[in-house]
């Protein structure tokens, strides 16, 4: 039974072939809310606005600033060099989750301690512009991230030299490859980790790493592309279980707990509703995106929960980031050049969804986010 669920989360979560709302393969909209409609309170330590930029695809990214106001900012004047340009993060995350939840909450935390911060939604998503609605890709996804760091560079408030990046669940893997293609971005913090390649292509825990399963999951998926050619529309599959089976596997709860509760809840929340569209992320089931990750010079941060399912995530692109093998990864190569600045944190007792928010005990690590950031941002 526990087998079954985990198969089914990873249908809800990853691009599954259960067909609900419908939508128009090519329409487009693109729209902002100006009103605070965040899962979390703003600071009074902050200053906040809406801002877009654009992609290298053409896509128009929706994003929330998050600016220290004068008093924080001289709480944390080592984020502030003499030319009065600031040290700046971007942040997205989880994989199907948007601004208004944790990747918000992260940044304007950061932005209390000091950061000019950007919390942005991915293409395809909560108020970002694409079509199909809920679509991922590796590229289109690390690009979301560079564009990022593009549109930080270019502010004047901003030292172009001292941007850094964090990544939530899905989006810590993708953090990872950004890192990897573009020394620019000085430090990277990974929170709570999947490599959405990997668990696409192998299923959790690697339970369909097989010729057979993949080829399996590639004609059902060719299967709705058939019906979504014929009828010109795509099909959501559907976000996180609801309601919850009494015997859901712990990490299914956690899911619902986050995501189905007032705690995280967000209309254009994909998790938090009917999902990624069906096949929205068949790319990522045929790539494997971090196997440069062993040649990044530049720091990393990669923060997991003892009991997180995504443990094994973050555990072995540590292993790979520094020797240049580990399980998971078919490529063997060459020792991390620079291994002195990266680390793997496990904070004890907790489980994935607990890095999302903080849990019922906080214990997202803001001090060592803090030290990390204004160690490696120099």
């Amino acid at each position: 039974m526990k087998h079954l669920f985990i198969l089914a989360l990873s249908a809800l979560l990853i691009g599954a072939c259960a067909q609900n709302n419908t939508e128009d393969m090519n329409k487009e909209s693109f729209s902002m809310s100006q009103e605070w409609d965040k899962t979390f309170p703003l600071s009074e330590k902050v200053n906040h606005e809406k801002v877009t930029f654009k992609t290298q695809y053409g896509f128009t990214l929706a994003a929330d600033l998050y600016i220290p106001k004068r008093s924080a900012q001289s709480d944390a004047c080592q984020s502030k060099n003499a030319s009065g340009k600031m040290k700046a993060i971007a942040v997205s995350g989880p994989f199907g989750a948007i601004k208004e939840q944790c990747s918000g909450l992260y940044a304007m935390t950061m932005a209390e301690r000091g950061f000019v911060t950007l919390a942005f939604d991915p293409s395809f998503t909560g108020e970002s512009s694409g079509e199909p609605r809920r679509t991922a890709s590796p590229d289109i996804n690390t690009e979301d991230f560079l564009a990022a760091v593009d549109y930080l560079s270019m502010r004047e408030d901003v030292d172009p030299d001292k941007i850094g990046i964090i990544g939530i669940c899905g989006w810590g893997g993708i953090a990872l490859n950004a890192a990897a293609i573009d020394p620019r971005i000085k430090a990277t913090a990974v929170m709570t980790m999947y490599d959405m390649s990997r668990v696409n292509g192998n299923g959790y825990f690697d339970a369909d790493n097989s010729e057979e399963a993949r080829l399996a999951a590639r004609s059902a998926l060719a299967d709705e592309r058939m019906k979504a050619s014929k009828s010109g529309k795509t099909t959501q599959g559907g976000g996180v279980v609801d309601p919850l089976p009494a015997d859901a596997p712990q990490f299914v709860k956690d899911y619902y707990d986050y995501y189905k509760t007032p705690r995280g809840y967000h209309k254009r929340s994909g998790n938090s509703n009917d999902g990624w569209h069906t096949f929205g992320c068949q790319a990522y089931a045929n790539t494997r995106f971090l196997y440069y990750i062993n040649e990044i010079r530049n720091a990393v941060l990669i923060v997991h929960g003892e009991k997180a399912h995504s443990r094994y995530f973050g555990e072995n692109a540590y292993e790979y980031m520094m020797t240049g093998k580990a399980e998971g990864y078919d490529a063997i190569r060459k020792p991390n050049p620079v291994p002195e600045n990266k680390e793997l944190l496990i904070i004890p007792g907790e489980s994935h969804c607990d890095l999302y928010d903080g849990g019922k005990d906080k214990v997202i690590p803001w001090d060592k986010l803090e030290s990390f950031f204004n160690n490696n941002l120099k």
